[in-house]
């Protein structure tokens, strides 16, 4: 009994969003819901060679649902090989939520 309690008992440091609370949920029944999504599986949608280059800092969503991401490089030097690789990395994410879902990709130093 004391096992369920310190399960149930554990709170995250940081409010969650719904589409992320449900996220498991949402991806048993196949929809992909927001942005917060893409961030809790980046490793997963991306692939182990690019997650480990880079990570997303800022995703915003344009007035047409479509989405403007940012990365950042663990090092300066992959955003020439990350902006080579912007095709794919586009592929990828529209792959995944199944449309035409990123508008544009930009990289911060």
């Amino acid at each position: 009994m004391s096992n369920q309690q310190n399960k149930f008992s554990k709170r995250s440091a940081r409010p969650q969003t719904i589409a992320s609370a449900m996220g498991e949920l949402l991806q048993i029944f196949g929809v992909r819901a927001s942005d917060a999504d893409l961030l809790k599986r980046w490793d997963k949608i991306i692939g182990p060679e690019i997650a480990a280059v880079a990570k997303p800092v800022a995703i915003k969503k344009t007035r047409d649902g479509r989405f403007n991401i940012t990365l950042r490089p663990t090092n300066p030097a992959f955003t020439l090989q990350l902006s080579y690789m912007t095709n794919d990395i586009t592929e990828k994410i529209n792959k995944y939520f199944g449309r035409d879902a990123v508008a544009k990709i930009s990289f911060r130093k």
